[in-house]
């Protein structure tokens, strides 16, 4: 399966974002991509007050997402912020295109390195699986890559790869948390993980406006398979990344790497 990932920086507004979407999505679509995969808060960067931006899945930008999907022929994986109850909203992913519908919540919200994602943000309760040409591909977010259950429920639902969209908070060491914790995901689990980051703001001619510490990203956008191995990187600056994952490397990786068949998880009951 041909997937891209598109290493982009969003700014505030949503409407400018959207034609970023298009631009990406038809440059995408041109390699030859079933999949193109977006960061996390696509729709408006952090920094941002989210709740007045915040619109349903069926509103003018999620129609938005899935009129580029239908014209370009892809499933577009888009970060986006849906109503949520208390003023919040939900960090949602919209995954939408040919035969698929569907949307993920956030599940493990950024309370970490000075930032406190659940002010503003509802925490979803929820894993989400979609099946593209026969493909089952998990969804995640960013925060998300800390915590292995996620990315094993997603492998027991016959998932053979996850697609992260994160923003990445800048800091020390934070670019190697970043990989290492990739890598370690998709190895836990023996998934491909296809990471996709907001670009660093800094790097090339971005349009983001985050600031203090909210979390804008660092580009580094990944792809690894489902041994642990690095096979595509990105550097800082925006870039589209296209990758062909092959399915039925993780069959053969899980018969060498057994961790799954190997749980003992009564154990931990």
């Amino acid at each position: 399966m041909r997937i891209a990932l598109s290493q982009l920086t969003t700014g505030p507004d949503p409407g400018k974002n959207l034609q970023l979407l298009e631009e990406w999505t038809e440059r995408a679509a041109d390699a030859g991509a079933r999949v193109v995969v977006f960061p996390e808060a696509s729709m408006a960067c952090f920094g941002t007050p989210l709740a007045p931006l915040a619109e349903p899945l069926d509103g003018p930008w999620a129609e938005g997402v899935r009129r580029i999907s239908r014209a370009t022929g892809t499933v577009v994986v888009a970060g986006m912020f849906t109503p949520a109850p208390g003023g919040r909203v939900a960090n949602t992913l919209l995954a939408t295109g040919p035969g698929v519908e569907a949307s993920y919540d956030k599940i493990h919200l950024y309370d970490a390195f000075g930032f406190r994602e659940s002010d503003t943000v509802a925490a979803g309760s929820t894993t989400t699986v979609i099946e593209v040409d026969g493909v089952r591909l998990g969804l995640a977010t960013c925060y998300d890559v800390r915590f292995p259950e996620l990315f094993r429920a997603h492998a027991d639902a016959g998932a053979v790869a996850t697609l992260l969209a994160a923003s990445w908070g800048a800091g020390p060491g934070k670019r190697e948390q970043w990989e290492l914790l990739v890598r370690a995901r998709a190895l836990d689990a023996t998934v491909w993980l296809a990471a996709a980051d907001q670009a660093d703001p800094g790097a090339g001619a971005g349009s983001g406006s985050g600031s203090g510490s909210a979390p804008t990203g660092i580009g580094h956008s990944l792809v690894v398979g489902p041994d642990g191995t690095v096979r595509h990187a990105l550097s800082s600056e925006p870039e589209l990344l296209v990758a062909d994952l092959d399915v039925e490397e993780v069959a053969a990786v899980r018969r060498r790497i057994s961790v799954l068949a190997n749980r003992r998880p009564e154990v931990w009951r």
